[in-house]
């Protein structure tokens, strides 16, 4: 999942690039297309693993269902390790100036908060659904338009 995010991190960032050749650009955006399905293919696959650890918990009579599943919660903590990695990078760059480097460290500084509160939301949510005071639902993404059968484009429709 972790290696997901991180190579697309770096199709995103040249992606990005104003002089990026239009041939070269349009080859990286189905390389982004076919990451980010694996990505949200992994996240199903980590909720799998949930779903299957907490299949025999019994589910409290006010138990509530959560806004995302565990494994995306999962997700979002795995990117913002990758922001966590870049900003640390800005914050001690010798090259940068000492206004950039401040104001990166006061951004990573959060960025570290954010990191312990979300940590332990998913721990707490795991918990919840370990002694069923919430319990999982899981919606696959049904992304469409990596789908021949549902694009009209790639099925060969104008």
């Amino acid at each position: 999942k972790c290696w997901i995010d991180t190579v697309q991190w770096h199709y995103e960032d040249i992606i990005r690039d104003p002089n990026i050749d239009p041939v070269a650009a349009l080859k990286l955006k189905r390389l982004i297309d076919a990451s980010n399905q694996d990505r949200t293919d992994m996240v199903e696959y980590i909720d799998s693993y949930f779903l299957e650890k907490y299949k025999d918990v019994s589910v409290q009579e006010n138990a509530r269902i959560n806004t995302e599943s565990p494994a995306w919660g999962v997700d979002r903590l795995s990117i913002l390790a990758l922001k966590i990695y870049h900003m640390n990078e800005e914050a001690t760059r010798n090259s940068a100036s000492e206004a950039h480097r401040k104001a990166c460290q006061t951004k990573l500084n959060v960025l570290l908060e954010q990191r312990v509160d979300l940590s332990t939301a998913i721990d707490q949510l795991l918990d919840d659904i370990a002694h069923g005071r919430k319990y999982m639902k899981v919606y696959k993404q049904m992304k469409m338009y990596n789908d021949d059968e549902l694009n009209p484009v790639l099925r060969g429709e104008k």
